[in-house]
């Protein structure tokens, strides 16, 4: 007799329900949110005729956090559902719209009972590629929380002092740079930078870690700064160049955690065994293969062919079809975080792969605009990783795009 497991998964406590293969309420109960209610959890579970040989499958609303590690531990099949997904199925069983927890931990061990198939149970990763995803997903919020911390300032600099924005603008990094900060920090306002001396400028550069060309850059930022502009009313300027001294320490904590968990992940990410498959990419360092690595996992069985791989990063089309009418669209419903990796890899491909800026342009000359021709692009090198991953081979180019290098070497 098949047995199964639904948790309305909660703050404070947890709703359990075990089911039979005809949907009969085997178990039931309610559990506290800690190390007391997990092992009150396992016990009804025992109870219910869980066992080693065969452990009970649980259904659950949800895919981190430590009831979801300690359920991985135990060895059994975990099927995270989205909470979207299990409204459409309360209609199938209660029509009124009625809702509880206890019912709704009844709803989940339903369906994985009578559609197990149509849903991604949680994946059988190693503990490194977990710990991957942990630091390659926080480094990205980290990227993406200092690309806001820079807008938001840039967008305020813009309201009173343009001529900082123009002293750096041909920099890289503009005004992330440490030394562009460091100047800020020093004269928040058109005043107080028009009063600074070359030697001062030059005594902020060197601080701030710049070692060549501090007097040719002191005299430019000196110029720039005693050049005429447009100013705000004294006491609104002074007001706002406080608020430019509050916006770069968001800005100095957002850069400083992006570049310390960019050690940490490139470091952890050498470790894995796929490390070199991953990296033999074009287009794919160190990073960005983490990012990628961390969002597919390790587990081989997770994804049986490339297209499963290509419609969860968002790179294979989707078709919608009803009678006469037919539209093929970009893949909205998707991973976000691989999508994102799969732009920046793409991208980066166009350069460093010929095989890749000819399918590229391929598409383009087909009617494709830029985003449309990148995500195919970006789909194609998918399917080519699937494959290697499958089969433990590196990135070969002429195997991945034949055409493109057959092409090339007649030229040649």
């Amino acid at each position: 007799m098949g047995l199964y497991c639904g948790i309305d998964w909660a703050t404070q406590h947890h709703d359990v329900a075990v089911i039979d293969d005809d949907g009969r309420v085997i178990a039931r109960g309610r559990v506290s949110n800690d190390a007391a209610g997990f092992a009150a959890l396992l016990t009804l579970l025992a109870e219910a005729g869980d066992s080693a040989a065969h452990p009970i499958p649980v259904g659950i609303e949800t895919d981190r956090g430590l009831w979801v590690g300690a359920l991985r531990e135990t060895g059994r099949v975990i099927y995270p559902i989205n909470p979207l997904t299990a409204s459409r199925y309360r209609a199938r069983y209660a029509v009124s719209g009625a809702k509880s927890d206890a019912t709704d931990a009844v709803l989940l061990a339903n369906i994985i009972r009578t559609d197990p198939d149509a849903h991604r149970p949680l994946p059988a990763d190693t503990e490194l590629a977990q710990a991957i995803a942990v630091l390659a997903r926080a480094q990205q919020d980290a990227v993406w929380d200092r690309t806001t911390a820079h807008n938001r300032l840039r967008s305020h600099l813009r309201e009173y002092f343009p001529a900082f924005l123009a002293a750096f603008a041909d920099a890289r990094g503009g005004i992330t740079r440490p030394e562009a900060r460091a100047v800020l920090a020093a004269a928040p306002t058109p005043a107080d930078a028009a009063k600074l001396t070359v030697t001062q400028l030059r005594g902020i550069l060197k601080k701030a870690g710049r070692s060549r060309g501090l007097d040719t850059e002191a005299a430019r930022l000196h110029e720039a700064f005693r050049a005429g502009q447009m100013r705000q009313l004294p006491l609104v300027e002074q007001a706002m160049g406080r608020q430019a001294l509050a916006l770069p320490g968001q800005l100095d904590a957002a850069c400083a955690a992006a570049d310390d968990l960019e050690h940490a992940v490139t470091q952890s990410f050498n470790l894995h065994p796929d490390a070199g498959i991953i990296t033999s990419f074009p287009g794919l360092g160190a990073l960005t293969g983490a990012r990628v690595l961390a969002e597919i996992g390790d587990d081989r069985s997770r994804f049986q062919d490339a297209k499963g791989l290509k419609a969860y990063a968002g790179a294979a089309p989707i078709t919608r079809a009803s009678g006469k009418t037919r539209s093929v669209t970009r893949r909205k419903v998707k991973n976000n975080r691989l999508n994102a990796a799969g732009y920046n890899w793409a991208f980066s491909a166009l350069t460093a792969s010929p095989g890749a800026r000819a399918h590229y342009d391929r598409r383009k000359d087909t009617g494709d605009r830029h985003a449309a021709a990148q995500r195919n692009l970006f789909g194609r090198l998918l399917g080519c990783l699937h494959h290697c991953l499958t089969t433990g081979q590196h990135y070969d180019e002429a195997t991945a795009f034949p055409a493109a290098t057959k092409k090339i070497s007649q030229a040649a």
